[in-house]
Parts: C-alpha cells; structure tokens; sequence
C-alpha cells in the first residue's frame, strides 16, 4: 500500500490532522508506526464511542501499530468520576466492550494492543517525569489544556491538573507517534506537542475525530439517556430513540442523526460493500438507494428525503451494527454488574 493510500485510511472520517505534512512523511520513512488512544473507563460506553472503533479498524489496515490506553488512573483523577475501587470492573467492562466495538467494526482486536494505565503510570521514572513537568507547568495552562476535558469545577481538584500531564507523558511511554482522539482532547495534545520534546519524547502527530451531537440536538450529554444509544440497547429501544430525535427538515447542523449515518453507518456498509437503502411505500416514491452519504445528505437538504424515513432506516441500520455487541455484553451481565452497582444490581 502506498502513501497516499495509506493516508487515505488514516484520515477519513477525521476532524483534523495535525499535521498532514507530518503524517506524510510518517507514512514514508516507517512501514509500521505506532498509534494510541485512550480511553478512561468511567461512564458506560455508547455509540459516541464506536465511532473512534471504525477508525482504529482504519489504522489497522493502514499498517499502524494500534495500542489501546485503559486510561484507569485518569478516571479517578477526573474529579473521582470512578470511584477507585470500581476502576478495575470498569476497566475490564471497557475492555470487553471495545473488543467487541472494533470487531463489529471490521477489524481484529487481537491485532490491536490493550494496556491498563496502571500497567506504567506508577513506574519510578514516569512519576519522576511527572513531577519535573508539574514544575514547570502553570496552573492556567494546564486548566485550559483540560477544558473540554476535565470536569470543571470553580474549585478544580488537583487531580484535574495532573491529567494533562500524565496523557502528555502517556504518549512518551507508548512510545507512539500518532496520538489519535476525539477533538475535545485537542488542547491536551497540543500542551504535548508544545512540552514533550523537552523532556525525552517527541511532539505526537494528533488525528481527531468529530464529537457527535446528541439525539435531542446540541452536544452528546452522559446525563442525558436520550441524547445516545447505548450499546446494549435493544432494537426496539434504539428505534424510539431515533424516532424521537432532533432532526429537522433539510437542517444539518447540530442533527445527531445525519451524524450518525455519516461517521458510523456509512463507514461499515463501505467495508461491507453495502448501499444505504431508505425503505418507502410505492405510493411516496418507492425505496431510495445511497451509495454515499453525501448523496443522502443532499436529498436531505434538498427536502427529497423526509426525517421520519431518515430515522427509520438509520434505526434499522444502528440497530444491526450494534447487534454483535449487545450480544458479547448480554452474554457476561456481571460486567455491568460490577462496573455499575447502582445501576444493574
């Protein structure tokens, strides 16, 4: 596979590249560079989540080397978002989840590596590192690093400033050259970029992935049972979701919906070789057939494609993605169980 091709994979579906130019050249002198993401097992996952899973089946098959950060210490540091006696269920329920997500996505999680934060992060020279970089890390700029990160507070744990550093420090121990994340993770990455190479790392090249809105419209919400589809949920319920989601007439912005079928659905019927089919009585005009969502998209706009048939398909088609995963979760309860005791017992 050549360069361009190679960059292809890597990029599609991203947000942004940091930089192209870098990764370009990446792809030139290293068959098989190195990428991470991580991921900080606090709340339960949901389809937000996948859409990051079809990008590592990308890297994969690009040729990265792709390893899977259970960021467990950073889910605690997070203003306690998991208690610190839940962190290993909950490691171990994002792990089973993940597998199965980069599975349904078309990839081999077996090719892909899964390292707990605990694993290094308690390492003598990690926390030496650590502190060297506390030390000339301000206050202010480690709070607007973590912004869209960290959760904020008018009076910020120091856990919370610790957290950038120690993902600035994580991409050093991975020893990996992309640093692949959702866009909220830009100001960490770019704290990376600005303080690793003065001490023994290298700045990472960053590829983000777009934040997906919620099905209520605005931003995805953990809170907000209706704003997502969760990967257990039943056809049934993620029908009623889709059903009742925000997604006016010919509007694009903030519609969860068209997101959906554009960084999710779409990329997996492409690996399958599959077309977007949009079911219609005879009597509307039949079944519509997309080939690319930039085609439905502009039935869309153009108000030739309505939003209950949009739902409809986009529910059927989620729901089916999802299957093999809510399978791998029905089938080991005492995951959820132990992971969210108030929740499931």
């Amino acid at each position: 596979m050549d360069t361009s091709d190679r960059l292809e994979l890597t990029t599609r579906h991203t947000q942004e590249v940091v930089t192209d130019e870098e990764l370009a050249d990446l792809f030139e002198d290293r068959e098989h560079p190195t990428a991470y993401i991580g991921y900080a097992p606090t709340g339960e996952m949901h389809i937000g989540h996948f859409t990051t899973m079809r990008k590592l089946a990308d890297f994969v098959e690009a040729g990265l080397d792709v390893t899977v950060l259970l960021a467990d210490l950073h889910a605690h540091l997070d203003d306690a978002k998991s208690p610190f006696d839940l962190l290993d269920a909950r490691t171990d329920y994002y792990e089973v989840a993940i597998r199965a997500m980069i599975d349904a996505a078309g990839a081999d999680p077996d090719a892909i590596t899964f390292v707990q934060g605990r694993e290094f992060e308690l390492d003598e020279e990690y926390s030496l590192e650590l502190l060297r970089m506390a030390a000339e890390t301000t206050v202010s700029r480690s709070e607007r690093a973590a912004s869209e990160v960290v959760r904020e507070s008018d009076s910020p744990k120091l856990g919370g400033l610790l957290y950038p550093l120690m993902q600035t420090l994580d991409v050093k121990a991975l020893d990996a050259d992309i640093a692949y994340g959702g866009v909220d993770q830009r100001g960490i990455y770019m704290l990376s970029r600005e303080i690793l190479p003065d001490h023994g790392g290298k700045a990472p090249i960053c590829i983000f992935a777009p934040l997906l809105s919620g099905l209520s419209g605005g931003k995805m919400s953990a809170s907000d049972a209706a704003s997502k589809v969760n990967l257990n949920d039943s056809p049934e319920d993620v029908q009623e979701k889709l059903t009742d989601a925000y997604c006016p007439m010919g509007e694009v912005e903030d519609n969860g919906v068209l997101e959906y079928v554009r960084y999710l659905v779409f990329p997996i019927l492409d690996e399958r070789g599959e077309d977007f089919v949009v079911e219609r009585p005879e009597q509307y005009g039949g079944d519509l057939v997309y080939e690319s969502y930039e085609d439905l998209e502009e039935d869309f706009v153009a108000e030739e494609l309505h939003p209950q048939d949009l739902k409809n398909a986009a529910g059927e088609y989620i729901a089916d993605v999802i299957d093999p995963i809510r399978t791998a979760l029905n089938d080991r309860p005492e995951l959820l169980a132990e992971a969210y005791p108030e929740k499931y017992e």
